[in-house]
C-alpha cells in the first residue's frame, strides 16, 4: 500500500472487515473498527488541545493506547510512548493518556496546563478526562486531512521522527520480511522504542497484516504470530530484530 502520511492508512475507503488488531486476550478487531474508532479518538483528544506542534504521552500497549496514538497522529501531534514520570520540562507537552489508576496515584508530574486523560476505570478526580467514555460517544467521522510528510509523529525524548521517516522504515520492514495480508506480527518490545512502533504497528498496517499485542503472556502470543518484533531472541519462526529497523532522524 502506498501512503505519504500515516493518516492515509486509516481512510474511509480502506475500511473493511479483515482483522487488523488482536489484543493480549485474543480479542480481534477489524479494520473498519480501527479506522472509525481512531477518528473518534482524534475528535475526543482535540478537546484536550492536541494539535500540530504538541507532544502527547501515552502509557501502555493495548488497543486503547493505540487508539490514542492514531488519534494524536490524525491531529498532527507527536506521540511519546511510555514517557518518564517527570514531564514538567518537556517542551510543548499537552496531554498524558494513561490508566486512571496511574493518574490518580500521582505517578506523573505534568507541566502546567497539560491534560490528564485516563482509560480503564471511571476516574474519581474531576480533572481526569475519561478516554473510554469520551471516545465511544464521539462522532465517528473526521474532517478532511492534509498532513505534510515532514510533520513530526513519534519521539523517544532524544530523537523525533516524521511521517516520512516512519513510513520509509516501515516499507523496508514489509519488503525485507515479505509481509502479506493476514500475517500476524506480535509486538514483544515496548512501544517506547519508535522502532517497535514502526515494525509492529505501521508495517502491518501497510501490508494489511495483523498487529498482535502480546501483553505479558508471551507463550500465548507466540502461538498467534508468524512474526515477532523484539530485540531479544523469541520462539517465533521469524523475528523482526529491532536492530535491523532503520529510522532517519530529523
Amino acid at each position: 500500500m502506498t501512503a505519504a502520511t500515516v493518516d492515509e492508512l486509516l481512510t474511509r475507503e480502506l475500511r473493511d472487515d479483515r482483522t487488523a488488531l488482536v489484543d493480549a486476550t485474543g480479542r480481534e478487531f477489524d479494520h473498519h473498527w480501527l479506522c472509525t474508532t481512531s477518528w473518534k479518538a482524534g475528535n475526543f483528544l482535540r478537546h484536550s488541545g492536541v494539535r500540530n506542534g504538541v507532544t502527547v504521552g501515552i502509557v501502555g500497549s493495548n488497543p486503547l493506547a493505540l487508539l490514542a496514538f492514531f488519534g494524536t497522529t490524525l491531529l498532527e501531534g507527536t506521540t511519546r510512548f511510555d514517557p518518564p514520570t517527570d514531564l514538567t520540562e518537556v517542551e510543548a507537552f499537552r496531554a498524558l493518556v494513561a490508566p486512571v489508576r496511574d493518574l490518580e496515584s500521582g505517578s506523573y508530574d505534568l507541566p502546567r496546563g497539560a491534560q490528564r486523560v485516563g482509560y480503564g476505570t471511571n476516574p474519581e478526580e474531576p480533572d481526569i478526562h475519561h478516554f473510554d467514555a469520551g471516545v465511544w460517544s464521539e462522532n465517528p467521522a473526521f474532517p478532511p486531512l492534509d498532513i505534510d510528510s515532514d510533520t513530526a509523529m513519534l519521539t523517544d525524548g532524544a530523537e523525533t521522527y516524521t511521517h516520512e521517516d516512519v513510513l520509509e522504515a516501515a516499507r523496508a520492514v514489509v519488503e525485507e520480511f515479505s509481509l502479506e495480508t493476514g500475517d500476524r506480527v506480535v509486538v514483544r518490545d515496548s512501544l517506547s522504542d519508535p522502532r517497535t512502533v514502526v515494525a509492529g504497528v505501521i508495517a502491518p498496517l501497510l501490508a494489511e497484516s495483523v498487529i498482535v499485542l502480546s501483553g505479558n503472556d508471551e507463550s500465548t502470543a507466540a502461538e498467534r504470530g508468524e512474526y515477532a518484533v523484539s530485540g531479544e531472541s523469541v520462539p517465533e519462526p521469524t523475528r523482526i530484530d529491532l536492530d535491523g529497523v532503520s529510522l532517519d532522524e530529523n
